[in-house]
């Protein structure tokens, strides 16, 4: 099963960060597509295929790293982009803590890569425009209508500061692709455990 460890922002920091994403909505369904603010989470470790007898044990292991770490401080602050697809805000925050966190292998994860603490808001909707192709013999690419509105959303979004919210457990979710809203994933909680045992 596909599963995820999160850290999860408080109600009242979703709220304001909702309202600060006013700005990058697009009404027609054209530019970028925002994740539902039920499934925003800090994603701190992922596996694709934890054997579903493994779950007992998989929970003991984040009890036990979890317990040596203690609850953060944490905001979320900045933006940015991934392969000009996805929009993103930062953390900002009691960071080294939060680093420290990210380096954990919570989840005995298989190919792991370093992370970056980010909260994914928006991602290029399917039916946005595209850039017309290219003529051969025209050495300048013509401009994309969805990469330009990603970059305005990041500069809009890159002063942007929410209220500071006290994490204080971590999220062990099960991801079921293609079972959630209009095709995405379909998340599931399936236990919390305390930071700081």
């Amino acid at each position: 099963m596909r599963v995820f460890a999160a850290l999860r922002p408080a109600p009242a920091a979703l709220e304001h960060l909702d309202s600060a994403l006013a700005s990058v909505r697009c009404g027609d369904g054209t530019g970028l597509r925002l994740v539902d603010p039920e499934q925003r989470h800090l994603t701190l470790a992922f596996r694709a295929d934890l054997p579903e007898g493994a779950l007992p044990e998989t929970l003991d292991r984040l009890a036990a790293v979890a317990a040596c770490h203690e609850p953060l401080t944490l905001h979320l602050s900045g933006a940015g982009a991934f392969r000009g697809r996805t929009l993103w805000i930062g953390v900002g925050g009691e960071t080294g803590a939060l680093s420290s966190l990210l380096d954990e292998d919570l989840l005995e994860e298989r190919g792991r890569e370093r992370r970056r603490a980010h909260l994914t808001v928006a991602r290029v909707s399917a039916r946005a425009p595209r850039a017309p192709r290219r003529r051969r013999r025209d050495r300048t690419p013509p401009p994309d209508p969805t990469r330009r509105r990603l970059d305005d959303a990041v500069r809009a979004l890159s002063v942007y500061r929410g209220p500071s919210w006290p994490a204080e457990e971590i999220e062990l979710v099960s991801s079921r692709l293609g079972e959630g809203r209009g095709g995405g994933p379909r998340h599931e909680v399936l236990a919390s455990v305390p930071l700081g045992g």
